[in-house]
């Protein structure tokens, strides 16, 4: 059996995330997920990638709004859920342009002084829709400014597999996954074609390419070589590194941690990675 252990969301692309109990799936992935996001001076998501410091940005969600706290120096700024500023602008998320809104001076001000960076702050609402990579998904799916999908999907055996690998265990804020399960051998979400969780459809859609921010100490902001030196080894495709699986859905509702994955079907595993040995 197949049963979520941990909900995460990510207010703030690129910032801290937030460990749930239970969500409330919407149209677009997890309530309030990478619904906001920094951006430069020409309106292009900036991230850890290029500056590691965001990695110092802890989230909260409070009555009626965000919360950001600078994990070393306690320094704090309130986001309201509902913008200031409300200036519609257009954004750049990779490829991808959508529009937003600005949401305020006070916090944008506040953002580039903590990050020594010049960036502002922006809102995707509820009439903005991105759609999903129509290479992989063809039915009209959304999600916010998330790298390209509404959920990533991780088991927590197969981070306890990459652990036993290498010589200091990871977290799991590493991976930013949305939903991690207990259950099944390490990489069984490879190959997880669908499932449901209280009655909201999941269909899983390609394995998740990572990059440099998994290499980045969430709590001290340092880079390391771990964990793509070792994944290198064993989880390598086409020149991608590969851990995770990339999901979209039907439907809205609540999951929670506990809740079961049911009426599950499988991808053909040929297509994945699934028992990889190290090379």
């Amino acid at each position: 059996m197949l049963s979520i252990s941990a909900i995460y969301t990510y207010p703030i692309k690129s910032l801290g995330g937030i460990s749930l109990d239970n969500s409330v799936v919407t149209d677009r992935g997890l309530e309030h997920d990478r619904r906001w996001m920094l951006v430069d001076a020409n309106n292009r998501f900036v991230s850890q990638r290029e500056f590691h410091q965001m990695a110092l940005l802890g989230v909260s969600i409070e009555d009626t709004g965000l919360r950001v706290t600078h994990k070393t120096t306690g320094e704090n700024v309130f986001i309201p859920f509902v913008p200031v500023v409300n200036e519609s602008c257009e954004v750049t998320v990779w490829d991808d342009t959508c529009s937003a809104v600005y949401v305020s001076d006070e916090v944008d001000a506040w953002f580039s002084k903590v990050l020594e960076i010049s960036c502002r702050l922006v809102y995707m609402p509820d009439d903005s829709h991105r759609k999903t990579d129509e290479k992989y998904t063809s039915d009209g799916e959304i999600t916010s400014f998330s790298d390209g999908y509404p959920f990533l999907l991780i088991g927590q055996a197969s981070l306890d597999d990459l652990n036993s690998r290498i010589d200091e265990a990871l977290p799991m804020d590493r991976f930013r996954p949305n939903i991690v399960f207990t259950g099944g051998a390490p990489y069984h979400e490879d190959i997880l074609k669908s499932f449901d969780i209280n009655g909201i459809n999941f269909f899983g859609v390609k394995l998740c390419a990572r990059c440099v921010m998994t290499t980045i100490n969430q709590n001290t902001a340092e880079k390391g070589k771990q964990p793509l030196k070792a994944l290198a080894g064993y989880r390598n495709k086409n020149k991608k590194i590969l851990f995770g699986q990339n999901i979209v859905h039907k439907g809205t509702g609540a999951i929670g941690v506990g809740d079961t994955l049911e009426n599950i079907t499988l991808h053909n595993e040929e297509r994945f990675l699934v028992n990889a040995s190290p090379a």
